[in-house]
């Protein structure tokens, strides 16, 4: 196990910085997400930490050692892709026992070995099958598996569930998630997915523009967003953002509806609000209209329209009486829940 330090990370294709000056801190044994919207450069951090791409300036550390040059075969890395390339060839004994063989252990010492990780992970019944006999999670499974029987010193995962069916993906996460708890290795995982980033990290990164936005745990990174980015990257749905000024003790806002709330200045700011903080009730002299229920089951997802703004609210169905399409609500705040937001900058207002 190890720690990994990014130290001013740079790479740039041309004029354009992918990862511009990336400082990072991962401690050991720790499960690190890096999540954000695509081309935000959270891939080509992971490659050159594989030592697949090259560092334009700055440099990387395993533990104590800087490998900003150091070929990827001599990082003591494994890697899981999306695309989880298994040798077709190869039935899952001889695809998990491959990096084993590839090191020169006897066949029968890497079968062995490998026979171990494979049933650590439900392959057990499975060690004959080749991959075009597998689903695409026995197919992750087995690429989760190769890895593991390297002991390497740090884990990668570069999106490997987005090929996965919704179902497939909850439980293979759930199985990754146990099996690095158990392991205590050092994981990086880069996903677009904030649902994925939420579950699976202790420690999660929300990149933009090819830094970082904001790093905590994902408790931190929900409730106390840094600025209107991350407020409505990592939240799903999104957070409804309103803008408004705070005066008489009211928040007289754009869209033409005062909310009693108290912000920590007076003056121009966005008032930011969950969708489970943003409480219904019907109300005919209102000018908030339903215009869209989702039934999720035992919640449903309301759009209200208010002007030309659309806002959402998560409610509970058994709690949705007189609020349906068409009709007028009333529209209040969950006590102590607003977040606020400087309007120029977007940064937090604390």
């Amino acid at each position: 196990m190890a720690t990994i330090t990014f130290s001013n990370v740079t790479k740039t294709y041309g004029q354009n910085h992918v990862v511009d000056n990336l400082d990072l801190d991962l401690p050991d044994g720790s499960m690190t997400v890096l999540v954000g919207p695509s081309g935000c450069g959270k891939s080509t951090s992971l490659r050159m930490l594989a030592g697949l791409e090259a560092v334009s300036s700055g440099d990387i550390f395993i533990g104590e050692r800087n490998v900003t040059h150091v070929d990827t075969r001599d990082r003591d890395i494994a890697m899981v892709f999306q695309n989880y390339a298994l040798y077709p060839h190869l039935d899952v004994l001889d695809n998990v026992a491959f990096p084993l063989r590839a090191k020169k252990m006897k066949k029968a010492d890497a079968h062995r070995r490998a026979t171990e990780v494979a049933q650590s992970v439900g392959l057990g019944e499975l060690l004959k099958r080749r991959p075009k006999d597998l689903s695409g999670g026995q197919q992750q499974r087995v690429a989760i598996a190769r890895a593991i029987v390297r002991e390497p010193a740090i884990f990668l995962f570069d999106e490997p569930l987005s090929n996965l069916d919704a179902k497939l993906r909850i439980e293979t996460r759930t199985e990754l998630l146990r099996i690095q708890r158990r392991l205590g290795i050092t994981s990086f995982y880069v996903t677009h997915d904030q649902e994925e980033a939420m579950t699976l990290s202790d420690r999660m990164v929300v990149t933009r523009n090819g830094g970082v936005a904001q790093t905590g745990t994902p408790n931190e990174v929900y409730s106390r967003p840094v600025d209107t980015f991350v407020a409505t990257f990592v939240g799903s749905p999104k957070m409804n953002l309103i803008a408004g000024s705070y005066s008489e003790s009211l928040l007289h806002t754009e869209i033409g509806i005062d909310f009693a709330v108290d912000p920590p200045r007076r003056g121009d700011l966005l008032l930011g609000v969950r969708p489970d903080d943003l409480l219904l009730s019907p109300d005919p002299a209102s000018h908030a209209v339903v215009s869209l229920v989702e039934l999720l089951g035992p919640r449903a997802i309301v759009t209200v329209t208010a002007g030309a703004t659309e806002l959402t609210a998560v409610a509970e169905v058994s709690r949705l009486g007189g609020i349906e399409s068409g009709a007028p609500v009333a529209l209040r705040v969950r006590p102590r829940s607003a977040h606020y937001f400087d309007r120029e900058s977007g940064n937090r207002i604390e």
